[in-house]
């Protein structure tokens, strides 16, 4: 267990905050960071001391705040979180946090740390989180908050919870990620807004532009040479900048938009990359990434 200082603006009411999800989708970092704004942080309370935790943290005048993990380390106990959950909800102010992210991302994720997945070595560790997921479906069902953590580095995540739970709801700090993708690899499954461009002439039927992506200044000229380009940059910036105010009003901490074409080489990237620089220029904060252009130009 941690206890760190009180954080300066204390809740109404006791609050307890369950973290949980999918391993490798963090759940640490985001308990770390609950524990730095000032929660009693508990790692892996066993399912059956999660009522008397609640107890706690309502009846102790020292502990208002509080933050626990619970996850797939619990085994077969997990089957009887839901009950315990609504048990405890009725006694306290309870938030239910789900963590996720993508296959690619966790798989990615176990490679780089060399770790082992919870549900042990005997199986891949693809066939480990399809399981996992199906394991907590029904936990994920009663989640106050679903945040995908596939686009986060640990700093970019942190900023997300420390702004949920500070109840900050500046424009500034609401995070705006703008992505490019292919339709023949899917659509992304986190996004909130997407826009299909694949009306807009392809560039890559003309050979100079083949190899080249939607970043390359020739092919960003010849996509929007045309009417229907410049006309759809303003109209769907015209409806962003209209509506991102009322999903920050909504309590919304990021927002996903994804604009996709044939392959996420050309004009899905040309054009997330200037609705980016258009949203920058009305102050909001804005990242744009290409989940499928490496794909693409190396088909």
């Amino acid at each position: 267990m941690n206890r760190t200082r009180e954080s300066s603006a204390r809740p109404a009411s006791p609050e307890l905050v369950i973290i949980t999800g999918l391993s490798g989708s963090g759940k640490g970092t985001v308990l770390k960071c609950l524990e730095d704004l000032g929660y009693y942080s508990v790692d892996n309370l066993p399912i059956d001391l999660i009522p008397k935790f609640a107890e706690l943290t309502k009846a102790s005048p020292g502990i208002s705040q509080a933050a626990l993990v619970v996850d797939i380390r619990e085994g077969e106990g997990l089957q009887r979180f839901p009950e315990i959950y609504e048990r405890i909800r009725r006694k306290i102010r309870t938030t239910l946090l789900f963590l996720e992210a993508d296959d690619e991302t966790l798989m990615r994720r176990y490679s780089e740390t060399r770790r082992p997945h919870p549900l042990g070595t005997e199986r891949s560790v693809a066939r480990s989180i399809k399981a996992e997921r199906q394991a907590l479906a029904p936990i994920r069902a009663l989640a106050d908050h679903i945040v995908s953590t596939s686009k986060f580095n640990v700093h970019e995540l942190r900023d997300i919870i420390a702004e949920k739970f500070r109840g900050e709801r500046e424009q500034s700090k609401l995070l705006v990620y703008v992505t490019s993708f292919g339709y023949r690899y899917g659509v992304p499954p986190d996004s909130d807004l997407v826009f299909d461009v694949r009306f807009l002439p392809n560039p890559n039927y003309i050979p100079q532009f083949k190899k080249l992506s939607g970043r390359h200044p020739s092919v960003a000229r010849y996509i929007r040479s045309f009417p229907q380009t410049t006309e759809f940059i303003q109209r769907i910036s015209d409806l962003l900048v209209y509506l991102i105010p009322h999903y920050i009003s909504e309590g919304k901490s990021y927002l996903t938009i994804a604009f996709g074409c044939t392959g996420g080489q050309h004009r899905s990237v040309m054009i997330a990359d200037e609705m980016r620089k258009r949203l920058a220029r009305f102050g909001f904060k804005v990242k744009a990434t290409h989940r499928d252009i490496a794909k693409a130009a190396s088909a």
